[in-house]
């Protein structure tokens, strides 16, 4: 039973220094995105919604 408790003890300390290290990339930025802004305004044709003129109900598209 002591084994659990000491298998327990460790996976709990080893968890806390993977979430420090986590919160540490994140303050530091290592998760920043650099790339995407810069490429962004290419794309931005293609993120445009284009109006549909052309609505049909149900109704209209069973005739």
């Amino acid at each position: 039973m002591s084994v659990i408790y000491l298998l327990i003890s460790i996976s709990i300390i080893v968890a806390v220094g993977f979430f420090i290290a986590f919160i540490r990339a994140v303050k530091t930025g290592q998760y920043d995105d650099d790339y995407t802004p810069s490429v962004r305004m290419l794309f931005d044709d293609e993120l445009k919604i284009k109006p549909n003129k052309s609505v049909q109900t149900i109704e209209e598209k069973q005739i």
